[in-house]
This record gives structure tokens, sequence and C-alpha cells, in this order.
């Protein structure tokens, strides 16, 4: 088995004349916490797109696992382990956060009209399988208080937490975080973030985050890969990037100095 469970190799994405992605090259080690900083118009979302099948790459290629991923669409990398988060949480507003839970799991029997209709007793009995689960979630990211609240009253916050929980939900390998901090109050990042860290170390899930909060990215992330122009302009530690010229010179300019949010 590899080392590296994603392996990003002379990635490229252009719309019209403009090179979103351009030549990039990423190496994602199992069982790390890996973040992804860069100025606004970097190309780390549109990357993040590009491993995670909403976007089609213009060249270049993805592996996943050792498996070529390339332009697989995400419905179909889903089962495989890989997952993703959004900036802006996609809850189901209208129902409860435990059954937000249950929508996750794929392929369930009550899914199927037949199996629904002719074998009740085995939809009740996956259901209750997949309730559990949703229980033992809630009370891991410590929502259990809010299973029954609708998540559309949830804060920005615990609909962020959500959305990790979400990935409980399935065997995940590898999730992207899409700016998981972005617009979570100090407390609940903390919360965030101590989840982060339990289900890397407890559970073995590997990340790879997209991030503004440096204080943030330097709890969690070891190393920290820097995106200027659709490419890899550094890797190595927080503490290292805050240092490096070529990347205080890409976020701010010459002469400046790398602030903890960026």
């Amino acid at each position: 088995m590899s080392d590296n469970i994603l392996e990003i190799n002379n990635l490229s994405k252009y719309f019209g004349g403009l090179a979103a992605v351009s030549d990039c090259s990423i190496k994602v080690k199992r069982g790390t916490i890996t973040g992804i900083i860069g100025p606004n118009g970097s190309g780390k979302t549109t990357l993040f797109n590009l491993i995670a099948g909403n976007l089609k790459s213009s060249g270049g290629s993805v592996t996943f696992d050792e498996e070529n991923i390339t332009d697989v669409p995400s419905y179909e990398l889903f089962p495989k382990g890989l997952l993703r988060t959004f900036q802006i949480a996609h809850e189901f507003s209208n129902l409860s956060v435990l059954e937000n839970l249950m929508m996750v799991p794929g392929n369930q029997s009550g899914e199927k009209l037949m199996t629904a209709l002719f074998k009740p007793g085995l939809v009740a009995k996956e259901e209750a399988e997949v309730k559990e689960k949703a229980k033992e979630v809630v009370e891991f990211l410590n929502l259990g208080h809010l299973s029954n609240e609708l998540a559309g009253n949830l804060s920005g916050g615990q609909k962020k937490l959500l959305e990790l929980g979400r990935t409980m939900m399935v065997d995940a390998k590898l999730v992207l975080l899409d700016e998981v901090g972005a617009g979570v109050n100090r407390t609940l990042l903390k919360d965030l973030g101590t989840a982060i860290e339990k289900l890397n170390k407890e559970k073995g899930y590997t990340f790879c985050m997209i991030e503004h909060d440096m204080d943030f990215i330097g709890r969690l992330c070891d190393p920290v890969i820097v995106m200027a122009e659709g490419s890899v302009l550094f890797e190595g530690t927080v503490d290292e990037a805050k240092k490096d010229e070529k990347v205080i010179e890409s976020y701010l300019g010459r002469g400046s100095k790398l602030k903890d949010e960026v």
C-alpha cells in the first residue's frame, strides 16, 4: 500500500484562456491533516472541485488510494471513501439533525420499492442500525442535545459540525474540507478542531483542508501547502510558511509580514 492516499500530477484546469489550476502536483500522505492555503484566486477550491469530480480537468491526473480517479464524478467517489464539505453547509433544513445523518448511507433497502413493500422487516432493521449510528455520531460531535432540532435552525458552526458528521456515516478515507472554519465563532471553531483531530487520530481519517485562519491551520495541519496562480508555491510547516519570503510576497507584497488571518 502506498504511503500517499492522494497523488495529483501536473493537474490543470482552464476556463477559456485562464488557467485556474496550472500544472499542479501534490501528494497527501495517509493519516495526515494537510492544509492548503493561498491568496484568493490561487486555485484552491478549483483544485478541490477537480479532485472531488465536480469539474473535469484540462490535463494531468488524480490518483486516490492507488486508483486513477481523474474526472470520475463525485457520486462514484463517494462509495470509494472520498468525501468533501463545502464553504457553505448543505443541510436538509426541514429535517432534524438525526434525519440529516440518516440520509447519508447509500443503497439502503428502503430506497427500493419492492423491498419496502415485501421485506419491511429488513427495511426496519437497516433503519434502526442507521439510526443508532447517527446517534453515535451526534454524541461524538457533542450535538446530542440538538438531535431532534431542525437542521435549518442550527448556527453556522453547528451546521459545519453536522457536515463533518455526514462523513462519519460512511467509511471515509479522505475528507476534503473547504473552509470548514469560515463564519464559525471561536468556541465552535475549537469544537470543530477537536472533532477533526479525534477523527484523524481515533478513526484514521486523512484530511486535506483549505483554510484562511492560520491559527486553526497551525493547530491541525502538517504539512501546509501554499498555492499561488494555480500551482504549488511552497510546502512545509506553518511556521516555515510564515517566514518564507515567496509566501509573504504572494499574499501581501514585499516588506510585509504574514498575519494569522490570510
